[in-house]
């Protein structure tokens, strides 16, 4: 992921390659001294990486195993645990380019490592998307008293696979302009664009903007809008009751999961609109302002698990009756 808040005009550069060379723009020598940053950033993302390793197999352990859980709403979760996943498998990887200062695992792993990252940044929000339009169609049906006859488990695992395909189709530039750059001796995986490469780079940070951001949550944002609209105008003494206390709960987990997402993304997002239209000076108080948005983008992956324990009872019995079983003699 290019790191929050840095205007770059040389080629574009993830979050760690560009903390060397802003730390070298600042005066700074390595290895003395050592800015509090470079001790904390990989302390948190080695807690984000093992947090999220072992919430989300719990969360794709629970929902392939317990039979109660073969619902439309958790084939969404269970792929939203999916992507969170495979980014944090991928994070130690981050890490350790980050502690060598360049990257020492060829082309292919760069190209792989970064589209798994922009897997992070796009999946997240259209399976939050997703699951926003069946919420939707839930109230909107059960307002009318009718079933929705085609929200089956078969047709829920097409529409992942959908938003799947999307996904990659709207990372592929990314993959193609991730390359080996040698920056001086010191061998780097960074975006290398054509020239002019500020303006490319600039394509590429509104192209995620829209893509990854603004299309994504004006669509959730209409879509409950029309959702509260259509439960005022609902007669909750008809036989259409607007949502029974199951459905509430669904929607009130779906609706936190959204909320816990758009404060994590947000902050980057916003920071892509300064870095756009702000020559900001790169002093470690902006270095490590940029490494907390960076890092708090990287917590969404950690941070779904809780919600569904919190706020799923039928995750937290499928969850309890498993590891009975398991330790049980």
């Amino acid at each position: 992921m290019e790191s929050a808040l840095f205007n770059s005009s040389n080629s574009s550069c993830t979050d760690y390659n560009c903390i060397t060379k802003s730390v070298e723009a600042a005066n700074f020598t390595m290895p003395e001294p050592i800015p509090n940053f470079y001790i904390a950033v990989p302390i948190m993302y080695s807690v984000i990486c093992a947090v999220g390793l072992t919430g989300n197999t719990a969360v794709i352990y629970v929902i392939l195993k317990a039979p109660k859980m073969k619902t439309v709403t958790n084939i969404f979760i269970l792929n939203l645990a999916i992507a969170d996943e495979l980014f944090t498998l991928v994070l130690p990887i981050n890490i350790a380019d980050y502690l060598l200062l360049q990257w020492p695992f060829g082309e292919v792993m760069c190209k792989l490592i970064i589209s798994i990252d922009q897997y992070n940044t796009f999946s997240s929000i259209y399976f939050l998307t997703v699951m926003s339009i069946d919420r939707y169609l839930v109230v909107l049906y059960t307002a009318q008293s009718n079933k929705i006859c085609y929200r089956t488990y078969r047709a829920a695992k097409i529409v992942c696979l959908c938003v799947w395909a999307f996904v990659t189709i709207a990372i592929l530039p990314f993959t193609v302009f991730a390359k080996i750059h040698d920056d001086h001796g010191r061998i780097q995986c960074i975006f290398v664009f054509p020239y002019p490469e500020s303006l490319w780079w600039k394509a590429s940070r509104i192209y995620t903007l829209i893509m990854g951001f603004v299309i994504p949550v004006s669509t959730i944002c209409i879509l409950y809008i029309m959702m509260l609209y259509r439960l005022r105008s609902v007669r909750l003494n008809s036989n259409a009751k607007a949502l029974d206390k199951a459905k509430k709960k669904v929607t009130l987990m779906v609706l936190v999961i959204l909320a816990v997402c758009l404060f994590c993304w947000t902050p980057y997002h916003l920071s892509t609109i300064v870095a756009l239209t702000t020559d900001i000076q790169q002093t470690p108080l902006i270095i490590g302002i940029s490494y907390f948005i960076t890092s708090l983008s990287y917590a969404n992956s950690c941070l779904n698990p809780f919600l569904y324990a919190f706020l799923h009872d039928n995750f937290r019995k499928s969850f309890r009756k498993l590891l009975t079983c398991r330790t049980a003699p």
